[in-house]
């Protein structure tokens, strides 16, 4: 059965978080090299960093799919809980993704407990993926050993969406809804939208809403009240 555009709408699309679904460009495509690359790692450790919206969620999600991983938080981290938490750890090959690694800096019973996950990792052939909003060497760590353990990893950075990127994004979002603007929309929203993933899935789905309201198609000045709204709401 074919969903009506309405159907599409109500769906309330969730983000596509598959490879086929990840934009690649210049400012991801080492990070995105490295989660392709797997289990070929020369480390057990990898950690990706970026600014919120950079895409670094949407590789973690490629890679937990593909490895099966376990995904933790930095508040979920205790030396005590590791074997509740990822049963299948001291057997060998198991796989997982710390998302907020940074966070762990500065709690020494976090510390602790990751300096232990990551030696696990290492004597029982598996894999850890730390996600990051910013570079290993800034974090605050009071542990040396787990401090060195981590300096050591390959650690990769994941640029903002450029101008290229970000209009691919748009017309991504846009096509996922059926939609196909013309563009000079395109061109307007890539000089005014935030430079994130999910900043721009927000935005096309606000516009989507819009032109269904209005029983309108997508144009540009259709796009601009938009825009305005969104500004004056803020």
């Amino acid at each position: 059965m074919t969903l009506s555009r309405q159907g599409v709408l109500d769906l309330d699309l969730a983000p596509a978080l598959d490879r086929e679904d990840f934009l690649a460009a210049p400012g991801n495509a080492e990070a995105l090299a490295w989660v392709d690359r797997w289990p070929r790692w020369p480390s057990p450790v990898l950690l990706l960093y970026g600014p919120a919206g950079c895409g670094k969620s949407h590789l973690g999600e490629i890679w937990q799919r593909r490895a099966r991983a376990v995904t933790l938080l930095p508040e979920q981290l205790h030396p005590d809980r590791l074997p509740e938490l990822l049963p299948d750890l001291q057997r060998g090959g198991s796989a997982v993704i710390v998302d907020g690694i940074e966070a762990v800096a500065g709690e020494p019973r976090r510390e602790r407990a990751l300096f232990h996950l990551v030696n696990l990792i290492h004597q029982t052939a598996g894999h850890l993926l730390g996600l990051a909003g910013s570079a290993p060497a800034l974090w605050p760590l009071g542990l040396p050993d787990l401090r060195s353990r981590l300096l050591a990893a390959p650690a990769v950075a994941i640029a903002p969406p450029d101008d290229a990127l970000l209009a691919a994004m748009l017309v991504k979002q846009f096509a996922d809804r059926r939609l196909q603007p013309r563009s000079e929309v395109i061109d307007f929203l890539v000089t005014r939208t935030e430079r994130s993933y999910d900043s721009v899935r927000r935005l096309v789905a606000r516009i989507d809403r819009e032109a269904l309201a209005r029983h309108q198609r997508i144009t540009l000045p259709l796009v601009r009240s938009v825009i305005a709204a969104a500004v004056d709401l803020d």
